[in-house]
C-alpha cells in the first residue's frame, strides 16, 4: 500500500514539474522529439528512485538532477559528450548567476540600509570589510556582524520571491523570479 501512495505522490508532483524539466532538457539538446523522449527517461528514473527508501530533502532539485544527468548520459551514448559540450553545460550555469544577479540588488534594496549598505560594498562591489568598516564609521566586528545578519536576511528574500534550482552539488541550475513577490512589488525603488 505504501508503494502505490508514493506512486501517486510522484505522479502529482511529475504532472506539476514535467513542462520545466523538459524545457530544461530541450535547452541542453535543443530537439523537441529528443527532449520528449529523455522527459520519459526520467520520469521512469524518477519512479524507480521512489521506493528506495532514501530520503530527498529537496525534491524538486532532485529532478532537476535526475534531468541534468540523463543529458549527459544521452550526450556520452552518442559519443556527443566533448569538452565544448562540458563548456555549454558550465556556461548555462555562468548564465543562471548571471540571472541572479539581475534581482539580487533590487532585494537588497529592500533590507534595512544599515544592512544593505555594508553587504553591496561587500559582495557586489568587493570592497574589503575592512575599507567597509572604515567608510561606515564602525568597527570591523560589528561590520562583519551587520554583512552575516545582511546575507540571512538577503536569503530569506530570495526564498521569498524566486524558484531556485540548484543541483547536488549546490550550484544554480535555474532561477526565476516568483509572479507573486510582494516585496519586488511593493518596492518603490523598483518600479522601472
Amino acid at each position: 500500500m505504501k508503494k502505490i501512495e508514493k506512486y501517486k505522490e510522484v505522479s502529482s508532483l511529475w504532472i506539476e514539474y514535467k513542462s520545466g524539466l523538459k524545457y530544461y532538457i530541450l535547452k541542453k539538446l535543443k530537439n523537441e522529439d529528443l527532449a520528449d523522449e529523455l522527459s520519459h527517461e526520467v520520469l521512469m528514473k524518477i519512479y524507480n528512485s521512489c521506493c528506495s527508501g532514501n530520503e530527498i530533502k529537496n525534491i524538486k532539485s532532485w529532478m532537476y538532477q535526475i534531468a541534468h544527468n540523463t543529458v549527459i548520459d544521452y550526450l556520452k551514448s552518442e559519443n556527443k559528450f566533448t569538452n565544448e559540450v562540458t563548456e555549454k553545460f558550465e556556461s548555462d550555469e555562468n548564465n543562471t548567476y548571471e540571472e541572479a544577479e539581475k534581482f539580487l540588488e533590487p532585494l537588497i534594496k529592500l533590507l534595512p540600509d544599515k544592512y544593505a549598505l555594508p553587504l553591496l560594498l561587500s559582495d557586489i562591489e568587493g570592497v574589503s570589510q575592512i575599507e567597509v568598516s572604515k567608510k561606515m564609521n564602525l568597527s570591523l566586528t560589528a561590520t562583519k556582524s551587520r554583512i552575516q545578519r545582511a546575507r540571512k536576511l538577503l536569503k530569506e528574500k530570495i526564498i521569498e520571491c524566486s524558484n531556485l534550482e540548484i543541483n547536488a552539488k549546490g550550484r544554480p541550475i535555474s532561477i526565476e523570479i516568483k509572479a507573486d513577490c510582494k516585496p519586488l512589488k511593493k518596492n518603490p525603488k523598483n518600479n522601472n
